[in-house]
């Protein structure tokens, strides 16, 4: 599964997805998007690849309507919350255990930094950064994520 968040990309934009992306993107089962997709468009182009699940995020102002603010799904028997914006970073696990009390994994975006790391009470938390805006980051990410079997096998952040 390829998870991406804040592409921030425009219709008719000089900016596409990046290579690495697309390759990865050609590996894909499942795409989640965190938010901040800004056109139509982009979900089109990921529907092109495979099954997207998408959320709202703060920027998608063309998309209120389409896409939810929250979602619960269930992939490879693995129970996914995905949201775009987790809040601060202080009490962040104890607000993402509330908000997706069965989730196993959750996804989130908004503030294109990386996030891969346990939550509360084996909940697992994934921010994948933006493969388009890496702000201060020292690369533009993405995140692969393995579901087994429903388990969650391996994640991923993956410098584009």
């Amino acid at each position: 599964m390829v998870v991406l968040a804040d592409t921030h990309l425009r219709a008719g934009s000089h900016r596409g997805l990046p290579p690495r992306v697309r390759a990865e993107l050609e590996q894909a089962e499942v795409v989640l998007h965190a938010g901040d997709i800004v056109d139509a468009s982009v979900l089109d182009e990921l529907e092109a690849y495979a099954p997207t699940h998408a959320v709202l995020g703060n920027n998608d102002h063309d998309l209120v309507g389409v896409l939810p603010e929250r979602l619960e799904l269930t992939l490879a028997g693995v129970a996914v919350g995905m949201v775009h914006d987790s809040g601060p970073r202080r009490g962040r696990e104890a607000r993402l255990r509330r908000a997706f009390p069965t989730a196993e994994l959750v996804v989130f975006g908004h503030s294109h930094i990386p996030w891969d790391g346990p939550g509360l009470e084996g909940q697992w938390l994934l921010n994948p950064g933006s493969p388009t805006q890496r702000r201060s980051q020292p690369h533009p990410t993405l995140a692969t994520v393995e579901l087994v079997e429903g388990r969650i096998a391996t994640t991923h952040i993956v410098a584009v």
